[in-house]
């Protein structure tokens, strides 16, 4: 899940980022693999129209999308982090007040640092349980 470099970010570390493993050799015409590979393209309007695709996407995936809108408009970027926090708050195992606020001011931080934000977002994540 937390594999390789986030999509246009030289400066995240191989274990801070998102972008999902590479496709298996065949190729996949499915939404889901038309999603990955547009996660790995990080272009935001190749993700959001891959991701409109998908019956549902998963919070972790969700998180990925977020990645990828960090650089791109603000207003979007917020809407998608805000809609992040709302599943994270409703599908994330025992979470708490101060996860909520932990992954929010990590959102917040994604856009201008985004390695650090990402390795605060996986932290918590994976102790909440969202894989």
């Amino acid at each position: 899940m937390w594999r390789g470099e986030a999509p246009g970010d030289q400066s995240a570390s191989p274990r801070g980022s998102l972008t999902p493993p590479p496709d298996p050799v065949t190729s996949d015409g499915s939404p889901y693999a038309r999603f990955r590979r547009a996660l790995r393209t990080g272009n935001e309007h190749l993700v959001i129209a891959a991701a409109r695709e998908l019956p549902q996407i998963a919070l972790d995936d969700a998180l990925r999308i977020c990645l990828v809108l960090r650089t791109g408009d603000p207003g979007r970027y917020e809407r998608a982090a805000v809609r992040w926090l709302g599943r994270f708050a409703l599908e994330a195992r025992d979470v708490t007040i101060d996860d909520l606020c932990l992954a929010a001011d990590a959102l917040d931080a994604l856009p201008d640092r985004a390695q650090e934000a990402m390795e605060r977002l996986q932290r918590l994540c994976l102790a909440r349980g969202v894989a």
